[in-house]
């Protein structure tokens, strides 16, 4: 039998992460603990550039986690030689040219929701991937509870049998009030809006569930036409970005549904959900009870007095097929996902496999973005279409 490995056996990754706010901290958080839930010896990482708008939060940040270099320059990471693998964890107007470079120089890619902020920035991208070998993923990490991962094969294993309807919304209630600053993320100059930043995940993980859509009609609302500026609150300014939206959506399957997504939906926090009902049975999963699927079997007889049937609660936990840390009874958190989603990226740079969900996805969910925009805009119903 050989030796174990040790630690100058295995494949270290070197790491440079773009953005070092909110999201960049999960990121760098997720590689830190990975060795904790996933205790392979095949690979592991080592973040050593922060790269940020500022050299004061860049050196912040590297003295927060160990990192060796503070940049402000992108391309300093990007087209580093000795960097593996990018994050982009910026905001969204800034990824196309940061998304460019480490394309341009082969590099593996970890990019957060969505791709880029425009339409014709993810374009750009497309054309750039030609000849890009690496390993590219996006940060959907809801798809990446065990619940949403159980839905998914339940779905694919024909459970709900003709799927006729769904309902599926993320909701937040930080910007119920008027108080509430105009920070990026509420502002379109730099790709924000709620339709872009928590719509994304309800766009892909119903993509994920039930397959391409066909055709859909928005309707968002801006709360508040001024907000207070995030650097002087004694300053307003105009709000140019939606604080939720209303979808209804068709999908090629011929189910129809309704989508929704909203900062402003007060008592909720950081609330995703999604129901699906078929022929034969139905689904339902509420983040803020993350431990639990439940399952609808239409065909569990109701007789004597009820029978058996009705709603099973699923205990799915922590009952990850690669990961028995802390345990499957444990309770589930919202970071934990996040770990297990850069986990699979890492292990698929390390078996050189494409990244899933993949930058293909990324481009698909940013033209569903694109047309639940104008269909907002223009009041009218838009068909989805996504050219190979």
């Amino acid at each position: 039998m050989p030796p174990p490995k040790t630690l100058t056996d295995m494949k270290t990754y070197t790491v440079g992460i773009l953005g070092f706010g909110f999201i960049g901290k999960v990121h760098a958080y997720a590689h830190q603990v990975i060795p904790y839930y996933y205790p392979q010896s095949s690979f592991r990482t080592r973040i050593t550039h922060i790269g940020t708008s500022s050299m004061e939060t860049a050196r912040k940040g590297c003295e927060q986690i160990r990192a060796d270099v503070a940049v402000t320059d992108y391309r300093e990471i990007t087209e580093n030689p000795d960097i593996d693998i990018v994050h982009i964890c910026t905001p969204n107007h800034r990824h196309r040219d940061m998304l460019l470079s480490a394309i341009k120089n082969n590099k593996h890619i970890y990019c957060d929701k969505p791709l880029t902020a425009t339409a014709a920035e993810t374009t750009q991208i497309k054309e750039a991937l030609t000849g890009y070998t690496a390993t590219a993923q996006m940060t959907f990490q809801c798809r990446f509870f065990p619940a949403t991962l159980r839905a998914m094969q339940l779905v694919q294993g024909g459970f709900l049998g003709d799927v006729h309807e769904f309902r599926a919304a993320y909701l937040h209630s930080g910007s119920a009030t008027p108080e509430t600053p105009l920070k990026w993320k509420l502002s379109a100059k730099y790709g924000g809006g709620v339709i872009a930043d928590l719509g994304a995940h309800v766009f892909d993980l119903i993509q994920a569930l039930l397959g391409d859509y066909d055709r859909l009609i928005a309707a968002s609302r801006i709360a508040y036409p001024e907000r207070p500026a995030a650097d002087d609150p004694d300053r307003m300014e105009k709000v140019d970005a939606e604080d939720s939206v209303s979808i209804i959506a068709q999908m090629k399957s011929g189910a129809s549904g309704v989508m929704e997504a909203s900062k402003t939906a007060a008592g909720t926090e950081d609330e995703l959900r999604f129901e699906l009902h078929g022929s034969s049975g139905a689904i339902r999963f509420n983040s803020m009870q993350p431990h639990h699927l439940q399952v609808y079997d239409a065909g569990i007889s109701d007789k004597p007095l009820g029978g058996m049937k009705g709603w099973t609660v699923v205990d799915c936990g922590q009952r990850y097929l690669e990961s028995n840390f802390p345990g499957p009874k444990f309770s589930l958190g919202w970071i934990r996902a996040h770990v297990a989603s850069l986990f699979n990226f890492l292990d698929n740079v390390f078996k050189g496999a494409a990244g899933e969900p993949g930058f293909d996805q990324g481009i698909y969910i940013q033209h569903v973005i694109e047309r639940v925009r104008e269909s907002a805009r223009l009041s009218e119903w838009v068909h989805i279409k996504v050219e190979p």
